[in-house]
């Protein structure tokens, strides 16, 4: 299965991201078939730049976006639809919050 997600480039504490097409168990890190883009969060303007085409190209061919990549395609209004949640907190931590909750 195809993915379109995020590798993350650049200085350390100042990430900078390529918007890539890979297999799903491939690692970000590897090889990947083709950059679609970039993502720089620091930046002003044009922080998230993807080649719109080559992206609705590979959504045609069946890539799924991940969480983050999906939430940054509605944001720039390239998909319809509302926003995933892309991060989960593990049941031993939201125990922990909801027992801290619990004592307040």
């Amino acid at each position: 299965m195809l993915a379109i997600r995020l590798q993350r480039v650049g200085k350390k504490k100042f990430a900078t991201y390529r918007i890539i097409v890979s297999e799903k168990a491939r690692d970000t890190q590897g090889t990947y078939l083709e950059q679609v883009g970039i993502y720089n969060p620091h930046a002003k303007t044009n922080q998230f730049a993807p080649v719109v085409d080559r992206v609705k190209y590979w959504m045609s061919k069946g890539a799924v976006p991940s969480e983050t990549i999906h939430n940054l395609l509605v944001t720039a209004k390239m998909i319809e639809g509302k926003k995933k949640k892309s991060v989960f907190i593990s049941k031993r931590r939201a125990a922990k919050l909801a027992e801290k909750k619990k004592v307040a």
